[in-house]
């Protein structure tokens, strides 16, 4: 009997960790939020370490898009875009930079027309007020919510583990 509450124990700590260092090792990226649309198009945005993320969708349809040109202007100063494999597109932006409240302007080339949707960005989307701003704190909180729901389930299957083996014998 007390071969198996140890084992148990073990089990339990090997599983916390694992857990941890999960929750350590990949937090959540911020989700792509509405930034601006048209009647065919919708422009998501989110902050990225190095940038800013766009993703340009059709505002209905299940169709993929296929985006010729992507341009930004922040606050009247282009800015330039690069296009990741997964179709979306990365805005560079220092650590530094204050973007939250200011206006976005995306002009997008696809289908044989141009389209200029415009927005701003949300005070989550901006790096916050300092090098170590509000998207870093971001990070910290929404990595110990996710260590939090990895705690949980582990305590659930235990408990359940527990529950079965009790039945069992």
């Amino acid at each position: 009997m007390a071969a198996v509450s140890i084992a148990r124990a073990f089990l339990s700590v090997v599983l916390s960790s694992c857990a941890l260092a999960a929750a350590l090792a990949q937090p959540a990226a911020p989700a792509l939020a509405p930034l601006a649309h048209s009647a065919l198009l919708t422009v998501e945005a989110a902050p990225r370490a190095g940038g800013l993320a766009l993703r340009v969708r059709r505002a209905s349809g299940q169709a993929p898009l296929v985006v010729n040109d992507l341009t930004v202007t922040i606050d009247n100063k282009s800015e330039p875009a690069t296009a990741n494999p997964d179709g979306s597109w990365i805005v560079p932006r220092p650590v530094t930079a204050q973007d939250a409240g200011k206006t976005i302007e995306v002009t997008v080339g696809h289908d044989g027309i141009h389209e200029v949707l415009s927005g701003r960005l949300a005070a989550s989307a901006g790096a916050g007020s300092g090098p170590a701003g509000s998207g870093t704190a971001n990070l910290i909180r929404s990595s110990h919510k996710q260590l939090f729901w990895w705690m949980l389930n582990i305590a659930i299957v235990a408990i359940a583990a527990i529950a079965i083996s009790r039945r069992m014998s």
